[in-house]
């Protein structure tokens, strides 16, 4: 009969085992189907750090089973606490976690200094620079080369690197595609930095990861990932769209709303980005 029992809980952890597994993989988990090298290698670091640290939290969890059901109420099970001088127990309970937190701060400053958001991502493509600028309860993308500005809707080329300048003419924000790479925040009088790339076509969901108030969570984006000819094309439909974004219009799109459904316009107004982060310095005397 004991046996049985042991027999069954131990099917019962391969079921839920094998029906954990499952889940992730039949689910489209945006971290764990990453698109750009970025999020990929942010994916294997979690997914490395993850393994590491259940080299401990496994053992403890059957331990803790096995002592509960050795020492219930009932049980005749004999309890002789003699490992309390031990120290090759002691070298292994303090020394595997150790060695395991060694390895974590390893791998987590190589990957910090590999994975800065302010490092370039050097291919052979040039670089594509888009600016970015979080409003209530709106993102703002702005490209100073060519010209034109969206809301809620970014667009690049497939396999070239994208320099996203942030900030913010709002409460403080951040910005996040989740499987091309990590978040970083949008705070205004400040630009911050992210290097991504798409390695592969396709449509990606963008959103806020900071909570800013009533339209935060209808604050979201699309980010989509084309050839390089699809692109152009987008840019040349998007200039003869027939709207401008000029200052005055500017600051009706500052006014606090939400607005899920893309817009585009022209770029009028040279240098938006940056009158965006000055207007919250001190005028030079």
């Amino acid at each position: 009969m004991k046996k049985l029992k042991i027999i069954i809980i131990a099917f019962l952890l391969c079921g839920v085992s094998a029906l954990t597994v499952w889940f992730f993989y039949s689910q489209d988990i945006a971290l764990l189907n990453p698109k750009g090298i970025i999020a990929l290698k942010q994916r294997n670091l979690m997914i490395t750090a993850t393994w590491l640290m259940l080299i401990v939290v496994v053992p403890v969890f059957i331990m803790t089973a096995i002592f509960a059901w050795k020492y219930r109420d009932g049980n005749k099970a004999e309890h002789k606490p003699d490992w309390d001088t031990s120290h090759l127990a002691e070298c292994f309970w303090w020394g595997v976690p150790c060695v395991i937190v060694l390895f974590l701060a390893l791998i987590t400053w190589s990957s910090s200094h590999e994975l800065s958001p302010y490092k370039p991502i050097v291919t052979e493509k040039k670089p594509m620079t888009i600016q970015v600028v979080a409003l209530q309860w709106k993102w703002l993308f702005i490209y100073p080369e060519q010209k034109i500005a969206t809301i809620n809707f970014v667009q690049f080329p497939e396999n070239v690197p994208i320099n996203f300048e942030i900030t913010a003419d709002a409460p403080m924000n951040s910005f996040w595609i989740p499987q091309l790479g990590g978040q970083i925040y949008a705070m205004p009088a400040m630009k911050t930095q992210l290097h991504l790339i798409a390695n592969e076509a396709g449509t990606f969901r963008g959103s806020s990861a900071n909570i800013s108030g009533d339209g935060f969570a209808g604050m979201v984006f699309t980010a989509k990932a084309s050839s390089e000819e699809e692109f152009n094309s987008w840019v040349q439909s998007v200039r003869s769209s027939g709207k401008g974004l000029n200052r005055e219009v500017y600051n009706d799109l500052v006014t606090p709303s939400q607005s899920p459904t893309p817009i585009y316009y022209e770029l009028k107004k040279d240098g938006l980005f940056d009158d965006i982060i000055m207007q919250y310095m001190m005028p030079m005397e």
